[in-house]
């Protein structure tokens, strides 16, 4: 093992060490090594990507499409995210040659924006539960992060923001995330048109993370730069609604102005996203654009047989509307300690899911469950969560009479 010179073992930056590592992959590998485990920990599609989007992958592979491409992503591609933006998440038609980036994933567009958008110190409002990536990224930026608790309903509400800024009148963003990742709860119209005019009476930035828009059941997702156009800026992706985690494609559009900027921290932290997984993406946006529709029933029908058997096992969760997750709190018979539970269930049930502590406040006593994989794998994963709490309740009532 290499060791670095003593006098260079704190050399970096201080703010990394009040970050932890990524808690999600951290459960998931300790979970791994559990013999003949069924994971439902990662937000993994167990889909196939579209054929057409492999092929033109691999035409542009074999046109020797192996050069830098225009820093903020091919014209094509920028122009079929405006029209995207425009016909399926009932946004606005942005301007695809100055609105519109193409990231390495949603996960580069959500620091680019952070990091172009914000200075140091300032203050930005996370509701929680949510995906801790969010607030990991703020922190080692220097940014001060306020958690706003949003449980039961898991919506955060008009009501909420106006109490949040009366509390924190220093706060200069807001990060929205819908369908929302742990919980699958998202606005209906109404709900997102209050919550809209409620921002708009402010100089609030939203940063909104709608990469679950395709992903919705028994409503059509409406994103809510429909209504705050001027103040929002919006992060979504491919990894979701196509498949194509692995593909590494996402995407931020906004106003010009801040897109200007947005744009400088792409370039200068990626230059540019691969031309050959650029141009499956276009595939994807065009001649695959429809893909999702059949991912989406089947994930309906999962997210069915994952709520009954959790039903049937005592617990309790709201009905996902949109993504590909379930938020259950963990019967009182069982022990209310989240992570210990989440490890104790992958070494007596052999079932992996994340404990929702991780999330953030609210999250506590809670387990996110991912229906993304088999229907088979989901249905043995829900016998052995069943059969897990009957043995535990079993036990307890032998020890109390005892």
């Amino acid at each position: 093992m290499v060791q670095v010179k003593e006098s260079l073992s704190k050399q970096y930056n201080q703010l990394f060490e009040i970050v932890p590592p990524a808690a999600i992959r951290a459960v998931d590998i300790k979970l791994s090594a559990v013999p003949d485990i069924i994971k439902l920990t990662l937000g993994e599609p167990d889909f196939a990507v579209p054929d057409v989007v492999k092929e033109a992958v691999k035409k542009a592979v074999d046109d020797n499409d192996s050069h830098y491409a225009p820093s903020q992503g091919t014209l094509a591609l920028r122009q079929a995210i405006s029209d995207y933006i425009h016909e399926r998440l009932s946004g606005p038609v942005y301007d695809p040659e100055s609105e519109i980036s193409v990231t390495i994933g949603a996960s580069e567009a959500i620091y680019d924006s952070l990091s172009a958008l914000f200075n140091r110190g300032e203050t930005i409002l996370v509701p929680t539960p949510t995906f801790c990536f969010y607030q990991a990224e703020a922190l080692r930026l220097g940014l001060k992060v306020v958690e706003i608790n949003t449980a039961p309903s898991y919506l955060f509400t008009a009501e909420m923001f106006e109490k949040a800024i009366q509390e924190h009148p220093e706060a200069k963003g807001l990060v929205l995330n819908f369908p929302g990742n742990p919980t699958g709860v998202t606005y209906d119209e109404q709900e997102l048109k209050d919550l809209a005019a409620a921002i708009k009476k402010t100089d609030i930035l939203v940063l909104s993370d709608e990469i679950y828009a395709e992903l919705t059941y028994g409503q059509t997702h409406k994103s809510i730069t429909s209504y705050i156009l001027e103040q929002t800026i919006l992060i979504s992706g491919l990894s979701k609604s196509h498949a194509m985690t692995g593909y590494r494609v996402g995407f931020i559009a906004g106003p010009k102005a801040l897109m200007k900027m947005v744009g400088l921290a792409h370039s200068g932290v990626v230059t540019t996203a691969p031309g050959p997984m650029m141009a499956g993406a276009l595939a994807a946006l065009t001649e695959a654009r429809d893909a999702p529709k059949a991912m989406r029933d089947i994930y309906q029908k999962r997210r069915d047989i994952v709520l009954a058997g959790l039903k049937e096992a005592g617990f309790t969760a709201p009905t996902p509307k949109g993504a590909f997750y379930i938020f259950a709190k963990i019967p009182d018979s069982l022990t209310q300690d989240d992570e210990a539970f989440v490890y104790e269930l992958g070494e007596k049930a052999k079932v992996g899911t994340i404990p929702g502590s991780v999330f953030g406040t609210g999250g506590e006593g809670h387990i996110r469950i991912s229906y993304a994989t088999s229907t088979e794998k989901l249905e043995e994963a829900m016998k052995r969560v069943i059969a897990y709490a009957k043995a535990a309740k079993e036990a307890t009532e032998l020890s109390t009479a005892e």
